[in-house]
């Protein structure tokens, strides 16, 4: 089970920007400026309260997202799997046209 101290520890892995709400708060993920995840953070005194929901927040499964947590996944490999996911777009250069052939 994911607690609040692990959830912490993904928004700071993450690079996510906090934002502060009544009951819990709102960790945002951007990549390049581009909106990926978001997933809120309770903020009550039991530091054992569920955060099951943030796997499917930030697109991973519950084993990838305690990786996050736990250190053994990085930023970068994060991105990876967004971009492998087709959540992060990459830009596909295109090539310059060939020249043109002789006759």
């Amino acid at each position: 089970m994911l607690t609040r101290e692990h959830a912490e520890k993904i928004a700071t892995k993450l690079k996510a920007k906090p934002h502060h709400g009544n009951s819990h708060d709102i960790a945002v993920v951007e990549f390049e400026g581009i909106r990926i995840a978001q997933f809120g953070i309770r903020r009550g005194s039991r530091k054992d309260q569920g955060h099951d929901h943030i796997p499917g927040q930030i697109h991973v499964s519950p084993h990838d997202a305690m990786k996050l947590a736990q250190c053994p996944m990085s930023f970068d490999q994060w991105v990876i799997k967004m971009k492998e996911k087709n959540i992060i777009q990459t830009e596909k250069k295109l090539l310059p046209p060939p020249p043109p052939t002789q006759i």
